[in-house]
């Protein structure tokens, strides 16, 4: 499947976006602010079986999670 987006706003690969956004709505997320909720609240063990890391990146000195205060 190409990707759409523009090349210049991508952060992530879209068979990430993708896998995330299915794994939400097979949990029961049925909008969209459901499907962020769970991809922001998905246990750090699923998101490694999905093949998402949290260490350096490009555009930040860390990529890691936010804590819940934020």
């Amino acid at each position: 499947m190409p990707d759409p987006r523009d090349p210049r706003g991508v952060r992530h690969a879209l068979v990430t976006v993708l896998a995330l956004t299915a794994c939400a709505v097979l949990a029961g997320a049925t909008s969209v602010l459901a499907v962020s909720e769970w991809i922001a609240d998905a246990p750090p063990h699923i998101l490694q079986r999905l093949g998402i890391t949290f260490g350096p990146s490009h555009c930040h000195d860390r990529n890691q999670r936010p804590v819940d205060s934020t």
